[in-house]
């Protein structure tokens, strides 16, 4: 199963369109267009298709978690001395 596939069972398992997709990704600070996702989407004989690379797929997955889930909360800091 490349990345690609997995790109694509979860869009349609989780409903995503690609607007989704582009916002879940800009949650960790990675930028793509709407037009370069759908080269992940396309069949490996077209043209345009583009494989989906780790770094995607990982920035996408670390993304996923925080729209689920949400930020993790900040950390409070010990005060020493009091």
């Amino acid at each position: 199963m490349t990345n690609n596939d997995i790109l694509k069972k979860l869009r349609v398992a989780l409903k995503l369109r690609d607007d989704d997709i582009v916002k879940i990704l800009s949650l960790v600070d990675f930028r793509i267009s709407k037009s370069e996702l759908g080269a992940f989407f396309r069949k490996e004989d077209h043209p345009k298709y583009m494989a989906c690379g780790d770094q995607i797929l990982r920035n996408f997955l670390n993304g996923l978690v925080i729209h689920l889930r949400g930020p993790l909360p900040k950390k409070e800091t010990k005060k020493e001395g009091v």
